[in-house]
């Protein structure tokens, strides 16, 4: 089975992924170029909403781990999410393309409180769509909240920019004759304990039979090859391609 291109979108960026060379923050070199790639695809007729994180500024784990409450500690990497958010409308902005940041904490002076039905038709009227702070509920991770919110949507795909190029056998990065796989089943992926996503996100993708391509972001072009439907990164669905 071969990939065709995609309609609606539902892009799942780390916060991570913002700093480019940096070990902190928001790089603005990196971001103006992940800019002029959405604003790429948007032109090109893609309906695209983004999930961001926000490691880059603070993940709630490292928190956890340092003594912080886990709600206390995730609440603060939720207001990450919205920093990071709000920076990446700015970027898109500039370059003349509407943008909304939605957040799932109500804070209405920056964002949008998240309504269904509104998100749907921001989309159709071809804005770009930012979600920010997660489901709004500590314990819950952004890949959930990707997974969610492209279920709420009626995206036909998640798309999970990493800094690697697809799902290995074992890390490319330690393990020289680690092999990439082209696709996998959500079994597959869930039993080999690959690291896709956190096994929520990926249980509601399987069981909503929504597909995940996870792909290297940090190239460039590769957003606009991956919603063309190119065979960019691993494709993990429930049939295999055998």
């Amino acid at each position: 089975m071969t990939r065709g291109g995609y309609r609606r979108v539902l892009l799942k960026l780390s916060g991570e992924v913002l700093m480019g060379d940096a070990a902190f923050g928001i790089e603005p070199k990196t971001i103006n170029r992940l800019a002029n790639e959405l604003v790429e695809v948007r032109r090109a007729g893609v309906e695209l909403a983004i999930v961001i994180g926000g490691g880059n500024i603070f993940r709630g784990m490292n928190g956890t781990a340092s003594g912080m409450d886990r709600a206390s500690a995730d609440y603060m990497g939720m207001l990450a999410t919205v920093m990071n958010a709000i920076a990446l409308q700015d970027a898109i902005e500039r370059l003349g393309e509407q943008v909304r940041v939605i957040s799932a904490l109500h804070i209405r002076e920056v964002a949008e409180p998240y309504i269904r039905r509104r998100a749907i038709r921001h989309l159709e009227k071809g804005r770009i769509l930012i979600f920010a702070a997660g489901t709004g509920n500590p314990y819950f991770t952004t890949d959930t909240a990707a997974s969610l919110r492209a279920m709420e949507i009626q995206a036909e795909v998640v798309l999970k920019g990493t800094k690697v190029d697809g799902i290995y056998t074992a890390d490319p990065k330690t393990h020289k004759d680690a092999r990439r796989y082209e696709s996998l089943t959500f079994t597959e992926a869930l039993s080999k304990r690959l690291g896709v996503m956190d096994a929520t996100a990926m249980s509601l993708c399987r069981d909503n039979g929504m597909p995940i391509v996870v792909f290297d972001v940090t190239k460039t072009g590769e957003i606009r090859r991956v919603v063309s439907g190119e065979p960019v990164g691993t494709i993990v669905r429930e049939e295999s391609n055998g």
